[in-house]
């Protein structure tokens, strides 16, 4: 299920400059998690959008989840 879902995110350099996006469309998953933290629900989102499908979120979020996964965290800058 996971890996159907991942396959959904997409790397185009030719859309939206190659940021991770859902099934080739000019959808970028953070504006997907922007949607979403700024309180709207997938059915929101859904009504608003309507070639995006329930899994497109889904997928958004696994990805920022698998994102966020990290070992550690290290800064860059002061």
């Amino acid at each position: 299920m996971e890996t159907n879902l991942l396959q959904r995110i997409t790397h185009d350099i030719n859309i939206c400059h190659g940021k991770p996006c859902i099934r080739g469309l000019r959808y970028p998953v953070e504006f997907l998690l922007e949607l979403l933290s700024s309180g709207m629900t997938i059915e929101d989102i859904l009504a608003d959008y309507d070639d995006l499908e329930r899994e497109d979120i889904l997928a958004s979020l696994l990805f920022a989840a698998r994102l966020s996964q990290v070992k550690s965290i290290h800064r860059i800058a002061s």
